[in-house]
């Protein structure tokens, strides 16, 4: 499930973050996603243009004072109050960070949560932020390979090197690393050459955007022979699917309706599925009923 880590008005007090993440982790869920942006130009029509990394007919849900907090910092004061939901972020605008510190900071989460992280990460659509990080937008998607190279490079190796032409080091040492070989990252974008590239690179698994996302059923078969093709595992790669929830009148989830769509995806290729559902109760109800959300989906899944 998306975890909220934004509000258009300052909402006072964050601690509603805990009783969520301290529910879902009790009441069985995957993952808790979480969005980032680090800051907003004042004119942000770019999320409704597809040809800047929008999609068609977007909103983006706050305006550019809306209050965003810093996902990987969110992570990790939620690590700790948890013991076994896993945490993605969806996505981290990862070119924005210097590549060694990202490395650093995923890894030192990683080992401290038990390998709990995901690094869903994407190119975004707004020039403003990579402006004020002194980065070309229009090379953005060659900055995030450059930003996912080090890092793989240098969780994988005990002394690491590197060289891409833009930044060279030799006989690096950065520990502790993480404990699986790596933190794992799922590549956000449509079925294009770029993308499908940094999938076939970086990737294990997919987060569809724009219209592939819109039609997955005909998008999957064609990510997985793109990821094969450019020398990837398609057959293995992860799929994101977003589940919409449908509400019956008094503001209850109507399950049926919300998971209808379950069984057709699975069949598709879906193996990651979203959902956005809003849950208006606190501890133990809250987890009583996030619980009752998850015995569905895992009975509509099967």
């Amino acid at each position: 499930m998306t975890l909220v880590t934004f509000a258009a008005e300052d909402p006072g007090d964050w601690s509603h973050l805990i009783d969520r993440a301290v529910a879902a982790d009790q009441a069985g869920l995957d993952r808790l996603a979480l969005p980032d942006h680090v800051a907003f130009g004042p004119d942000l029509s770019a999320y409704a243009d597809p040809t800047k990394g929008g999609i068609d007919g977007g909103r983006q849900p706050t305006g550019p004072d809306g209050l965003w907090l810093e996902p990987l910092t969110v992570v990790s004061y939620l690590m700790a109050v948890t013991s076994r939901i896993r945490f993605a972020t969806n996505i981290l605008l990862a070119a924005l960070r210097r590549p060694i510190v990202l490395a650093k900071t995923a890894a030192t989460i990683d080992v401290l949560s038990g390998s709990r992280l995901d690094l869903g990460v994407g190119v975004g659509w707004q020039a403003a932020e990579y402006e004020a990080a002194g980065l070309s937008f229009s090379s953005r998607g060659a900055q995030l390979d450059h930003t996912l190279a080090v890092c793989q490079q240098v969780w994988a190796n005990e002394r690491a090197s590197f060289d891409d032409g833009q930044l060279a080091f030799t006989d690096l040492h950065q520990h502790p690393k993480p404990r699986d070989g790596g933190v794992p990252i799922w590549v956000s974008g449509t079925v294009n050459r770029r993308a499908m590239e940094r999938l076939a690179r970086f990737g294990v698994g997919w987060i569809p955007w724009g219209p592939d996302a819109a039609d997955l059923t005909a998008a999957i078969p064609r990510m997985r022979r793109a990821v094969t093709e450019l020398g990837g595992d398609g057959a293995n790669v992860g799929v994101v699917g977003s589940l919409p929830t449908t509400y019956h009148e008094d503001g209850e989830i109507d399950g049926a309706a919300t998971l209808e769509s379950v069984p057709r995806l699975v069949e598709a290729g879906v193996t990651d599925f979203r959902s956005n559902a809003r849950f208006v109760t606190t501890g133990e109800a809250l987890t009583d009923q996030i619980g009752s959300f998850v015995a569905a989906f895992r009975a509509a899944s099967a």
